[in-house]
């Protein structure tokens, strides 16, 4: 058979393979690179990732392998490494990712650091070219065709044309955008507040509940990124209000469903094994309190998470301290003249 490009992504969790499958159908060849050799082995044999996406057909054109040497031989690159990890498992073979396409998926920052992960890749591969994929994109929807859009974005046209190129199709529409790191903040800070969302859905706390910490999540997130450089509008978008609605919304979110665990009594440790996935909201909570702080960042749903989750508060005083605290205007980025 005859494909239209080989392309690899680099990690065989829950959203790569997904991704990796709608290459396929896409008519592409691809390398999947992942850890562990028995489940290369099953998704090779049985053509089924039942760690992951259990119960989904995993496409004949899907050649998953432990040899990453192998597996970053072609020209464009899907990252969709856990953020912990990425480095480690790159640095190794850096030198020879300059002059590729390498397209971050990892919603996650850096501890101690605080670089995004197209930061990293940047850091280990100078000459590479860089974007950055994110949206509101469960990984089950998109293995199960539900239909749904994403964001590509990079400083250079040609990376976002590309992406389009290799991943638009029947079911999932890719949308560009230059700006990178507003597009990567967003998909990363959204994690946070979906762990607050499960909470309050685990504890019966409402719909309008649910909807003002939403509203009040997304003009936090893009307080804090517009104070390091991103454009406000692009959180208007599918890396912005998209993602996050759909993180703090659905069930299928593995932070959301930490959140839940955590809203009916378990521990952090308790709900995140219960996951048995990497749920990035957590390591971001640690890092995005520490940087706010340093900054100066008004984030009170991030200060009372983190209060909750690491300082052992209930999450009804958060909630009391939150709605007593002094008033605000609704909206930032909106001239206050007459208010």
């Amino acid at each position: 058979m005859s494909y239209q490009r080989t392309v690899a992504v680099i990690g065989g969790g829950s959203f790569g393979t997904a991704l990796a499958n709608l290459l396929a159908e896409n008519g592409h060849k691809v390398l999947m690179w992942m850890r562990d050799a028995q489940q290369a082995e099953i998704i090779r044999t049985e053509r089924q990732s039942p760690r992951y996406l259990k119960g989904v057909p995993i496409h004949a054109a899907v050649d998953p392998t432990t040899d990453l040497t192998k597996a970053i031989k072609p020209d464009l690159l899907f990252i969709a490494l856990p953020s912990s990890a990425l480095r480690e498992v790159l640095k190794p073979i850096a030198s020879e990712l300059n002059n590729k396409i390498l397209v971050s998926m990892t919603k996650g920052i850096e501890a101690n650091t605080f670089l995004l992960m197209s930061q990293i890749l940047q850091e280990l591969a100078p000459q590479a070219k860089i974007g950055v994929l994110s949206g509101p994109n469960l990984a089950r929807e998109i293995a199960e065709h539900a239909l749904t859009a994403t964001v590509i974005a990079s400083e250079d046209t040609s990376v976002c044309q590309q992406v389009q190129e290799v991943l638009h199709g029947r079911t999932f529409r890719v949308y560009a955008s230059n700006d990178r790191y507003g597009v990567e903040l967003g998909g990363a800070l959204k994690n946070v507040y979906a762990i607050m969302s499960g909470m309050t859905v685990a504890l019966g706390m409402g719909e309008n509940t649910r909807a003002t910490l939403i509203t009040r999540a997304l003009a936090e997130m893009t307080r804090f990124a517009v104070k390091l450089g991103a454009n406000p509008m692009t959180f208007l978008g599918l890396a912005g209000v998209g993602d996050l609605l759909v993180t703090c919304s659905s069930p299928k979110s593995r932070n959301y469903q930490v959140g839940y665990a955590i809203g009916q009594g378990l521990s952090l440790e308790e709900a995140v094994s219960r996951l048995g996935e990497v749920a990035e909201g957590v390591n971001t909570l640690k890092v995005l309190k520490a940087k706010s702080d340093e900054l100066g960042i008004y984030m009170p749903l991030v200060t009372g998470l983190y209060a909750i989750i690491f300082g052992g508060m209930s999450l009804e005083k958060v909630i009391e301290k939150l709605m007593l605290a002094e008033p605000k205007t609704d909206v930032d980025f909106i001239s206050t003249e007459g208010f």
